[in-house]
């Protein structure tokens, strides 16, 4: 049986600003970048793939 999850802990303090600030400076990722993940996960997934 599975445990019972806890509560997600209230940051503050330098945890808190250290948080928003890296909320708000997120960096899109290039198209070169997405592509790549694209291409790892299906081939991920291609390996995954379990017929029944």
């Amino acid at each position: 049986m599975a445990r019972p999850i806890k509560e997600t802990p209230i940051l503050k303090g330098e945890d808190a600003a250290r948080f928003e600030k890296a909320m708000r400076e997120v960096k899109p990722l290039s198209k070169e970048r997405q592509e790549q993940i694209r291409k790892e996960s299906e081939a991920f997934h291609r390996k995954v793939i379990i017929k029944i």
